[in-house]
């Protein structure tokens, strides 16, 4: 057979993945049935699957046979977008069953003539002096309260990690990132040109001598970093670390993109506390609220809210008056600080059922937040166990989605606590426990 015919065949099987006939966790045939089936040879079949491995479709271990990848389709889904499956440990938006009373009664009158033409009016990237004014009471922290005058207004969180990244690291220049960091960062970085540079980290988060190092190497234009309830890993800088941090990127002239979307289940002030003119906050309401609510927030130093403005003009990420007007409601009358008070009492509730649930296993949890990190035993492989998971129609993410050099992975998955309802959620969890405690021989043989 000619060489392209392998990759003809390969292309056949993506295509099908692609289209959803085989999803993730579905298993290959052998081999050899794949090449009798095929009336090709037993090479060429070998070929095919190399090829599907390759590109990430599939993963495959002896003795477990060959299986779709947890990751197979996340070139046409976005990161954070749920999937048809019964037990969803990977999408990460908190939903509480009270929550859409509470936002429906906030919302009371929005539907009146008066007050819908004002919300159905053309919004612009500072929104109105109103929602200025609301949202910087609504933000601020203890030690932390940011200027109304400063805010710049997205769609929602990552239009607002986009804008702030277009306007401080020029195309073609490099940003730091954690190791292990929030997917999107990727696929925003190369769509605005920007080069990523993974930066060592440790139990108290980023290091600030792996960032000295990173750019006396390769000239950081900025670094992007999660201080707050980071994601995956669920922890939060202490203070000694965000002062050596903040002290590191003056020393450095750096600019510190500092992503607070999960900051809410957390007490504390951003980085930007430290370093108002250094830092750009960045936040967002889908997660405090609901995922079909959103908003997202951009607190730049003054020097460069022009920047931000036009980052967010160009990138066409301007947010609704409708979500202006929904959200202006929502901070004001207290039902956002609700939500996000009730939010965190729930993540405390299903952290306590995942500790119980995996007692005995190796992971990393803030019992604040609603993700934890887990590291496999040894006779696990992270892309392996989650095609297993999903075989057993539990969906959760695989280490390589959060490192920003895939071949340094660690070998270990997230599991997002906060869509299932929480029988679904002991189930999901029970059921991963049983799965981790499995043995080669416990598995079905394939080849």
């Amino acid at each position: 057979m000619a060489n392209s015919e392998y990759l003809k065949l390969a292309d056949t099987i993506a295509a099908q993945i692609a289209a959803g006939a085989l999803k993730p966790g579905d298993r290959l045939p052998p081999q050899r049935a794949f090449a009798y089936e095929r009336k090709i040879a037993v090479s060429t079949a070998s070929r095919v699957y190399a090829e599907l491995l390759r590109r990430g479709l599939v993963v495959g271990e002896v003795g477990r046979g060959t299986f779709i990848s947890g990751e197979a389709r996340r070139g046409a889904a976005a990161p954070g977008e749920p999937r048809d499956v019964r037990i969803d440990l990977e999408f990460n938006y908190p939903t509480l069953p009270n929550q859409t009373a509470i936002v429906a009664r906030s919302l009371e009158g929005l539907g009146q003539p008066a007050a819908l033409e004002i919300a159905l009016r053309q919004a612009t990237s500072v929104g109105t002096r109103g929602i200025r004014d609301v949202a910087a009471a609504y933000f601020a922290r203890t030690e932390w309260s940011p200027n109304p005058e400063q805010l710049v207004f997205t769609g929602n969180g990552r239009q607002s990690i986009a804008a702030a990244l277009a306007a401080v690291v020029p195309n073609g220049g490099r940003c730091g990132v954690e190791a292990l960091t929030y997917p999107f960062i990727k696929g925003v970085a190369i769509r605005l040109g920007i080069s990523l540079v993974p930066l060592a980290m440790d139990s108290s988060g980023l290091r600030p001598d792996a960032l000295r190092k990173a750019h006396q190497e390769a000239n950081l234009s900025a670094i992007y970093v999660q201080p707050a309830v980071h994601n995956p890993l669920g922890t939060t800088m202490p203070a000694s670390r965000r002062r050596d941090l903040v002290r590191a990127a003056d020393e450095l002239d750096l600019w510190i993109v500092e992503d607070n979307v999960y900051s809410f289940l957390e007490d504390g002030p951003p980085l930007a506390s430290l370093s108002p003119d250094r830092c750009i906050v960045v936040d967002s309401l889908s997660k405090k609220i609901a995922p079909g609510l959103t908003l997202g927030f951009i607190v730049p130093p003054p020097a460069l809210r022009e920047s931000v403005m036009a980052a967010v003009r160009s990138g066409g990420w301007t947010a609704s008056g409708f979500a202006f007007a929904a959200a202006e409601r929502l901070m004001t009358d207290g039902a956002a600080a609700e939500l996000a008070r009730l939010k965190r009492g729930d993540a405390q509730v299903r952290q306590a059922l995942a500790a119980e649930c995996l007692a005995g296993f190796d992971f990393q949890a803030n019992p604040n937040c609603y993700h934890l990190w887990l590291t496999l035993p040894q006779h696990w492989r992270s892309q392996s166990f989650v095609a297993a998971a999903a075989r057993r129609d539990i969906a959760l993410t695989p280490s390589t989605t959060f490192a920003v050099n895939p071949g340094h992975a660690p070998n270990a998955v997230r599991l997002a606590l906060a869509a299932p309802s929480i029988d679904q959620l002991e189930t999901g969890l029970r059921t991963l426990a049983a799965l981790l405690r499995s043995s080669d021989h416990d598995l079905e043989a394939t080849e």
